[in-house]
């Protein structure tokens, strides 16, 4: 690519946080923002000295000096908004999930071969700085050898937007998915999961989801080594906590049981609190201040900066790893079968608890569909 990667987003709440960051980012420009309210739209991109602007996200598609689109709109669009974005010949990079049915991961799978373009979904786990910084102790060694992951999310939606009220807890699992899968270096092969508990028969309804609590237990391919997943959305008494653990022969490193509790390695059978660093080194100079900063700040925040924690400085992370996929022609890391595996575990755990346990081969979205 001879020029910056011109950027768009589309979804102001959260999206909003990338705006500095595209703005900042050496090899990308932000050219325009979309939302569906005009006033709030000019506000923020006034905020922002942005020109581009859009209350259409189909108008925006048609605009030729837009090479990629980040996608933050509601959970239901995200298929059909990829889509377009992909048939549009725009490079995609969405939040997370994927898709909320396993048709219309597929069919992202097809459209991201037929465009050429590239796909990425920005799960903020697998950039956070303590997501990282294990990483880095299972690749030189100090955990050595992978016995068993354990991944984890409870967080209680209520107050969040109405598409979220009864959505069936594994529906919004890649928080507690991808680091699991990211350490084992595997993709998922099945799972079994059960339901728990019940919520209220008015959030019930909506999605035809009983349960308070959804826990599974997956195969990877290929790897001897097995994981487990949790999940609550709503009516369980629990901190707001993202979180996972890996089991090595060497150490275990277990996450804090409370916040600012400290995260735990076990050495042997000698447990010890860490101290975990920033990764802001990892980043281009300009960028690198939005690990421990956003657009958002005491007096307005997201509820994702309320209940998650600024996502663990992830988020120049994720917009880097997106522009450089484009600048240099290669796949990112979190590309469309990733995504589409990570988002169909859930998918296929809540179909199994709909089912008294019953196990589900989850999709391979290598190979062709038929």
């Amino acid at each position: 690519m001879t020029h910056k990667v011109r950027m768009a987003i589309a979804g102001l709440g959260f999206g909003a946080e990338f705006i500095p960051i595209y703005q900042a980012h050496p090899d990308a420009e932000l050219v325009a923002v979309c939302q569906r309210s005009e006033a709030a739209l000019n506000k923020l991109a006034d905020q922002f000295e942005i020109s581009g602007r859009y209350t259409s996200y189909d108008a925006m598609l048609q605009d030729p000096q837009i090479d990629a689109v980040h996608i933050n709109t509601p959970i239901p669009d995200h298929a059909e908004h990829t889509i377009a974005a992909l048939r549009a010949g725009k490079h995609v990079a969405c939040t997370v999930p994927m898709a909320t049915t396993l048709d219309e991961c597929r069919a992202i799978v097809d459209a991201v071969g037929e465009s050429g373009k590239k796909y990425m979904m920005m799960e903020t786990v697998v950039y956070s700085r303590e997501f990282l910084h294990v990483q880095d102790l299972v690749h030189n060694g100090t955990i050595g050898r992978i016995q068993f992951l354990r991944g984890a999310h409870y967080q209680e939606m209520a107050g969040w937007p109405g598409y979220w009220e009864g959505l069936p807890p594994m529906h919004y699992a890649t928080h507690a998915v991808s680091p699991v899968l990211t350490l084992a270096g595997s993709l998922a092969e099945s799972v079994v999961c059960i339901g728990s508990g019940r919520i209220a028969p008015d959030l019930a309804g909506k999605y035809g989801s009983p349960f308070a609590v959804e826990s599974a237990l997956l195969t990877l391919a290929d790897s001897p080594v097995g994981a487990e997943i949790a999940r609550s959305l709503f009516e369980t008494a629990h901190e707001y906590v993202e979180s996972f653990t890996v089991f090595g022969d060497r150490a275990t490193f277990e996450w804090e049981q409370t916040q600012g509790s400290g995260h735990v390695l076990h050495v042997g059978e000698v447990p010890k609190n860490v101290e975990i660093p920033d990764f802001a080194d990892r980043l281009p100079a300009e960028i690198a201040p939005f690990t421990t900063r956003g657009v958002y700040d005491d007096e307005n925040e997201h509820l994702s900066f309320i209940q998650g924690g600024g996502h663990g400085g992830s988020h120049p992370h994720l917009a880097h790893e997106f522009v450089r996929s484009i600048v240099e022609d290669r796949a990112p890391a979190i590309d469309h079968v990733t995504a589409a595996n990570w988002t169909s575990v859930g998918i296929c755990a809540h179909e199994s608890a709909m089912n008294d346990g019953a196990r589900v081969t989850i999709p391979d979205y290598t190979a062709p569909a038929g």
